[in-house]
């Protein structure tokens, strides 16, 4: 079969691998559509591990099944990562600390026309997509899971004021999320396709990151900073306007992923001052895939406008580029039988 092997994001070759066999309890997924993560084109994660063939926003249709549970022609969506459920994380409900959710993925990845899902994976990870929602659609499924939980840790709900901080894929499905919750939602940015892009998915006020957001902030809220600020990247600057922006007794998410390597100096005065709580989130289970998708199925986020580019398999270098480039992009699928 086919697959994109990625050795940087300027280097991805199209090359011929053994097609997987599943083994009993597994699948074998024919890919129609894989979605480019903004996690994909980290240089700094993927390069000490490549060769690789990278891929987690997987929809298609089962090729082969090992399993009762689900047959062949059928269409699902599955994701690369679960956790056991037994261990003492996943009981307290940090599933995604589990250790083995850091050990478990499908072989080889979603830039290749088939893949395998492991056993565990199949139980834990795959959800039948329904009627009505499609392939690229499905691609949402994971990155939306992940702002579900993120937006549970943080504890973002109706009648907040909320202030995403960068307006890639996974703040413009913050922002989506948090209006169908009932909030009244900002949202920054350097780029000004990105700005346009969280007006016409209805955010209330869009802000040029470069300016001053807090005084962007006060003005909108009547003089207040926001309730809830979601960091939704990895610029260092962008910290500092997080804390600054933060109302008394607010909470912090601290979503996107930084380098090993970065670092940055907090105004812990301020902070401790105002009662502000900050928070992390990784990742998504199957709780929160069930709910994604079905916030996708009833058309409570519009996934759909935000994919600006479809791409066959030969192409996803140029897809990484466009992803990695982060211009007049937004949402890049891989179709691997386009």
């Amino acid at each position: 079969m086919r697959v994109a092997v990625y050795y940087n994001n300027n280097d991805i070759k199209l090359e011929e691998m053994g097609k997987p066999q599943p083994g009993p309890g597994e699948l074998l997924i024919r890919i129609m559509a894989s979605g480019i993560c903004g996690s994909d084109v980290m240089e700094w994660y993927r390069t000490r591990k490549a060769p690789l063939v990278l891929g987690h926003e997987i929809s298609g249709e089962i090729a082969e099944s090992g399993t009762d549970g689900f047959s062949e022609g059928q269409r699902v969506v599955a994701t690369h990562h679960v956790p056991c459920d037994e261990c003492r994380y996943c009981l307290s409900g940090n599933e995604t600390c589990c250790d083995l959710l850091h050990n478990t993925n499908y072989h080889p990845g979603g830039f290749s026309e088939y893949v395998r899902i492991p056993r565990i994976n199949v139980e834990k990870g795959v959800l039948p997509l329904p009627d009505g929602v499609s392939h690229d659609e499905g691609t949402f499924v994971e990155p939306l899971g992940c702002v579900v939980r993120g937006q549970r840790k943080a504890g973002i709900g109706k009648g907040q004021t909320v202030l995403v901080i960068g307006s890639g894929l996974s703040g413009l499905l913050h922002v989506q999320l948090a209006k169908s919750k009932g909030c009244r939602v900002m949202a920054t940015d350097v780029n000004p396709f990105r700005l346009a892009m969280a007006k016409r998915l209805g955010v209330d006020r869009a802000i040029d990151g470069t300016g001053d957001v807090q005084e962007k902030v006060r003005e909108f809220n009547d003089g207040r900073l926001a309730d809830r600020v979601v960091l939704c990247t990895a610029a260092l600057p962008a910290v500092r306007q997080a804390l600054q922006a933060v109302d008394k007794g607010g909470t912090v998410l601290f979503f996107a992923m930084f380098d090993p390597k970065s670092e940055v100096s907090l105004p812990l005065f301020g902070t401790l001052s105002k009662g502000a709580t900050l928070t992390t989130s990784y990742a998504a289970v199957k709780k929160d895939l069930i709910e994604a998708l079905d916030m996708i199925k009833n058309r409570k986020i519009n996934v759909k406008d935000m994919i600006t580019h479809r791409l066959p398999l030969a192409e996803t270098g140029r897809g990484f580029r466009l992803a990695a480039g982060a211009g007049d992009s937004m949402k890049v699928i891989i179709e691997p039988w386009r």
